[in-house]
């Protein structure tokens, strides 16, 4: 039986480019996979067929061979090229197929498991990113603040100037890996690619490693850094500095520094967002007859508040701006004022004496105990009836 053409098997047209050709095998691949057609007999040859058909087309000499000559190319010691099987194609063995299957596998998987970065070689890895958790206070945080933190890292090794090598000199190709830095084995249809063990990945090593930094071209320091934190911070703002994490390993780039604020807890003022509470105690005889108070806020100041005759605890007053800034512009917050009639303790004989004549002539002027005492009065009397 002749043999289909390859284009044919692909799906793809005459003169298709390289891509298209890549797309086309991608498609018939999935289709015709032995483990998604167990019920198909021939879903093993035509996978081969595909393979066959592909690993001609994807290799630009073979396939102007096969364009100028057809299935008679790899024909008759023609030669497939490439280190095919006498008589050329795929020929049911394993060489060529996992050479083309790992191809598409890089294909289909490659971007899930980080892709190939340049054929798999990282020659200098990033420096890990930093944390670093800064307490401030509420009053710090209301003014924001230039402040110098100490953070223990990784510094690029002055010596090999972050190369890693004695002297500076440069990384040579790893042997295992050619500078690849991973390496392949087949197993059975798939070829499995793996960190190559010799370089850890990085597709170079060093000969001779520098003595102060072991080869890593990164040294433990601690570094003396000047922070800005800005007015309104809250707990749980994250400041980012752009590469001042750890030094690269061999050169590589830096990462980052992640600044975590937490406010402390303030004796005064309890905060909720923008806005600040101050909960304010205030005589008992100031409540019934009204009167003005001084109360502090968080810029240092004062503020005069007027009570109202009557007020009774829990009773709530504005300050309108005088909350906390916002963190990126915009008004600031309120401050709200929460007044705790405080009932007197310690009383003399005479100040017992003159609170005993109020009561006997207060009986108007308890409005609210009065409603009570009525409520609990009709209840009691109904549960009698």
């Amino acid at each position: 039986m002749s043999k289909r053409d390859y284009y044919d098997l692909l799906g793809v047209a005459k003169g298709a480019s390289a891509e298209e050709i890549k797309k086309g095998y991608r498609k018939k691949a999935k289709e015709l996979h032995p483990d998604r057609n167990a019920d198909n007999p021939d879903a093993e040859a035509q996978f081969k067929e595909i393979n066959e058909a592909y690993d001609v087309l994807k290799d630009a000499d073979k396939k102007a061979a096969y364009d100028r000559f057809g299935h008679a190319a790899f024909e008759g010691g023609m030669g497939g090229g490439g280190g095919g099987r006498p008589g050329g194609g795929f020929q049911g063995g394993q060489g060529d197929f996992a050479s083309a299957f790992s191809d598409v596998f890089d294909d289909l998987f490659g971007d899930f498991m980080g892709g190939r970065q340049g054929g798999g070689r990282q020659r200098a890895a990033r420096g890990a990113d930093l944390r670093y958790n800064l307490r401030v206070t509420l009053e710090e945080a209301y003014n924001g603040l230039q402040k110098t933190i100490n953070v223990p890292t990784s510094v690029q090794c002055g010596e090999c100037n972050g190369s890693g090598a004695e002297g500076g000199a440069e990384p040579v190709t790893c042997p295992t890996c050619s500078g690849m830095g991973k390496v392949r084995a087949t197993q059975g249809f798939f070829t499995v690619e793996r960190t190559c063990p010799t370089c850890s990945g990085l597709g170079q090593i060093i000969k001779n490693p520098c003595a102060k930094c072991g080869g890593q071209g990164r040294v433990q320091k601690e570094r003396a850094l000047s922070v800005n934190i800005p007015a309104g911070v809250e707990t749980g703002t994250r400041i980012r500095l752009a590469g001042e994490g750890e030094a690269g390993m061999r050169g590589g780039p830096p990462g980052d520094l992640y600044i975590f604020i937490e406010v402390k807890p303030h004796e005064i003022f309890e905060r909720e967002g923008v806005e600040l509470h101050c909960r304010v105690p205030v005589s008992m005889t100031t409540a019934a007859l009204g009167g003005d108070i001084e109360v502090p806020t968080i810029d240092g100041g004062r503020s005069r508040v007027k009570i109202p005759s009557g007020s009774q605890s829990g009773r709530q007053m504005r300050l309108r701006s005088k909350g906390m800034p916002a963190l990126r512009g915009g008004a600031a917050g309120d401050m709200f004022i929460e007044l705790a009639v405080e009932t007197p303790v310690n009383l003399t004989s005479r100040q017992k004496e003159l609170l005993r004549e109020f009561e006997e002539l207060s009986e108007d002027n308890n409005p609210e105990s009065h409603s009570f005492f009525s409520s609990v009065k009709n209840f009691w009397d109904s549960m009698k009836g």
